[in-house]
């Protein structure tokens, strides 16, 4: 009997994924097991195995285009069995998923070429934009189409994409041919105000570029938590003098470098230990206080924002935190994480001190009801001892949800932070 397989939700905040390749085509045989397709989702780009024996009979959706949780992916059955039922029930909506296979995207009018006006007076040349020089790891491109490129030595901003909102996928770069230098176009005094080209050149020129999964699920979450959420911000100065000498001397014995987000992030699980009620969530009739620390580490990527999570972390040394950073940011920046990774923090940081930022507020991370934005440490003279000497400083920004933390437990909570900084040593008893 054929086995319908519908997109499953590989994240708990996917409503859609997008086919980034399919390793198996109409009529093969599959085993459990092997590898089906890539299904790229707003956090990752993941592989999706067969979950039966059979021939493929049926694929739901089409490379590069994207296909809602719960909408038919592909059937599997033995050769030559009658599908046609199957595809009736998910044609008008009966289906399980209650969608249709595959959601088709609308054309996006292109401006069309102005007539051609004769005339005395002298030519305006316009000439189409020229493309700046973009890496081809800047591009939206399947994981398939950017490893063929490179192999055949292609410059994916000369591939012109066919997928979901012009994804660059296998088949562009199997029909790439390297197209001539664009014509130069020209527009006369003469030329109507009203045609296309003159309408282009009255804007200026622009590029729009199709949301991402992730972008389209960043832009969602972020608005509902600035919109739901009432933020309030507390900033305070912290002395990093201590932190700075103190990491000198652990990267001395550490197996692996130890970075001063490593320390703040050990720090901040240890000051949340002593503040249970911010690391807390609010839960609509209810405040959920959580006893386990486990803290989002906002790392940028391509497309957007990941938060891997670092697991009781309160529990953790500077050297376990340190190693365990590096693996999710480069898995993170791979889009190579596993789901169980960006799932169930209680706490978020987001550092942006490596940018020379000095001083931020940032967007709660829901479900949690803080974040901690976090800027660069500076040089600058202090007094000390009634004495001028060089300081190290860091600023850093509690934004709290109203709802779960007043401004007194926010503003105690970086107390106890502020200590821990300054007196590393707090966090080792």
């Amino acid at each position: 009997m054929a086995e319908v397989i519908e997109m499953p939700r590989l994240s708990d905040t996917m409503e859609e994924g997008v086919i980034a390749a399919w390793h198996k085509k109409v009529g093969d045989e599959v085993s459990s097991g092997d590898l089906l397709t890539e299904i790229e989702t707003d956090k990752a780009t993941m592989d999706f195995e067969s979950p039966e024996d059979g021939v493929l009979l049926h694929i739901g959706v089409e490379e590069g285009k994207g296909i809602p949780v719960g909408s038919l992916l592909a059937i599997i059955g033995g050769k030559d069995e009658d599908i046609s039922a199957i595809l009736a029930s998910y044609s008008n909506g009966s289906g399980n998923g209650g969608a249709p296979a595959a959601t088709p995207t609308p054309e996006v009018s292109q401006p069309s070429e102005p007539t051609p006006v004769a005339t005395a007076s002298a030519a305006v040349a316009v000439a189409a934009p020229v493309a700046t020089a973009v890496s081809n790891d800047a591009i939206k491109a399947s994981p398939l189409a950017k490893a063929m490129a490179k192999e055949r030595g292609i410059d994916l901003a000369q591939v012109a994409g066919s997928g979901d909102n012009g994804r660059i996928v296998k088949r562009d770069i199997e029909n790439f041919q390297p197209s001539a230098t664009p014509a130069v176009k020209t527009l006369t005094p003469s030329t109507p105000l009203s045609s296309p080209l003159s309408e282009l050149t009255a804007q200026g020129a622009f590029e729009e570029v199709g949301l991402s999964q992730m972008r389209k699920t960043i832009a969602r979450r972020l608005s509902e938590s600035k919109f739901t959420a009432p933020h309030f911000y507390v900033t305070m100065d912290i002395d990093m003098g201590n932190v700075v000498a103190v990491r000198k001397q652990l990267n001395e014995i550490s197996p692996v470098k130890i970075s001063f987000n490593d320390i703040i992030i050990r720090a901040t699980a240890s000051a949340l230990r002593q503040h249970p009620q911010v690391n807390a969530s609010w839960q609509g009739d209810k405040i959920r206080y959580n006893h386990e620390i486990h803290i989002g580490m906002a790392v940028a990527v391509e497309e957007g924002l990941l938060v891997p999570v670092i697991r009781n972390a309160d529990a953790k040394t500077f050297s376990q935190i340190a190693t365990e950073t590096k693996d999710l940011a480069g898995k993170a920046r791979e889009r190579k994480l596993d789901p169980s990774a960006w799932t169930g923090n209680t706490f978020s940081i987001s550092n942006l001190g490596m940018f020379g930022v000095e001083e931020f507020t940032a967007i709660i991370n829901p479900p949690d009801a803080c974040i901690l934005a976090v800027g660069g440490i500076r040089k600058e003279p202090v007094v000390k001892d009634d004495e001028i000497v060089i300081g190290h400083r860091m600023k850093v920004t509690l934004s709290c949800d109203h709802r779960v933390v007043d401004g007194a437990t926010g503003a105690a909570f970086l107390v106890t932070l502020r200590e821990m900084l300054e007196d590393p040593m707090r966090m080792l008893v």
